[in-house]
């Protein structure tokens, strides 16, 4: 039978995934108390970390950016009015995410350590140049959220670490948004985008999700594109770039041949919706 510890810090949940070998972190449970029940995991202890106060809430930094602790509830972020401009991108994704049930419980943290190809944070933080706060047995470290995923379902943690915070820079004065396409609402992406256009209409920057590993991002095309943007085939280019990087596969929401295909739809309906907020404000 599986023993749930309930640590109050950071560092006596450390301690204790050190001290019990097969132990997993527990945050919200969505996703983990599933794959046990499915006998995908089995683990002798769960370190939950419902109690420590340090993992939860949205704060303002001192450089004037965003940390969303890992214990952060995907409605608190869908709901929090201070995420608006380039970080919109957030809370419309966190509000897509499943059901009502499933935003109430789960968090974050958990989504990120979880690192599904095809949920909806992956993107939407690239899309941010998120870092995530993580801690372990060898104390603590940044990492961006762009070197996190190595392979499929592999992240860059360490044995014993958890996310303890996701930081966002400072906002950039942008419009925002997150789509999806998914076989019904509230299921995993087929393919997603995650896109921010700064005020002046000139810059942008995309997230593509379920199409690979992790979620793609090309700075250096981004970068090329800027004040391009009303050239269908400097975007048509772009998109070409993000096809490239793909590597999509083949499963029950759509074969990787069609996952190709959605990339530079989405990239150009998504900009077309974007750029008509813009006209309109």
């Amino acid at each position: 039978m599986t023993e749930v510890l309930s640590p109050e810090t950071v560092e006596d949940a450390v301690a204790l995934l050190a001290e019990h070998e097969e132990a997993m972190p527990l945050s919200g449970g969505a996703t983990l108390i599933a794959m046990r029940n499915a006998s995908l995991v089995e683990p002798t202890h769960l370190v939950s970390l419902d109690r420590i106060a340090a993992l939860r809430g949205i704060t303002r930094t001192e450089e004037g950016g965003f940390r969303i602790g890992a214990m952060t509830r995907h409605c608190e972020t869908a709901a929090c009015a201070d995420l608006t401009g380039s970080f919109y991108v957030l809370r419309r994704a966190a509000g897509m995410i499943a059901n009502r049930v499933v935003r109430n419980m789960g968090t974050m943290g958990g989504s990120v350590a979880n690192a599904d190809p095809a949920a909806d944070y992956l993107p939407a933080l690239a899309c941010c140049d998120a870092v995530l706060d993580i801690a372990g047995p060898e104390g603590r470290r940044q990492l961006s959220i762009l070197d996190y995923v190595e392979d499929w379902y592999e992240t860059a943690l360490e044995e014993g670490e958890i996310i303890t915070a996701i930081t966002l820079p400072a906002p950039v004065e942008a419009s925002s948004t997150y789509r999806k396409i998914a076989r019904v609402s509230g299921d995993y992406a087929t393919a997603s985008c995650a896109m921010s256009l700064d005020a002046d209409g000139q810059g942008l920057r995309v997230a593509i999700g379920a199409c690979g590993p992790g979620p793609l991002r090309d700075r250096d095309g981004e970068a090329a594109l800027r004040g391009k943007l009303d050239d269908p085939a400097a975007v048509a280019e772009f998109a070409g770039r993000l096809v490239a990087l793909a590597d999509p596969v083949d499963d029950v929401r759509g074969s990787a041949e069609y996952r190709l295909r959605l990339i530079p739809r989405l990239v150009t309906s998504v900009l077309s919706e974007l750029t008509q907020q813009k006209e309109m404000a």
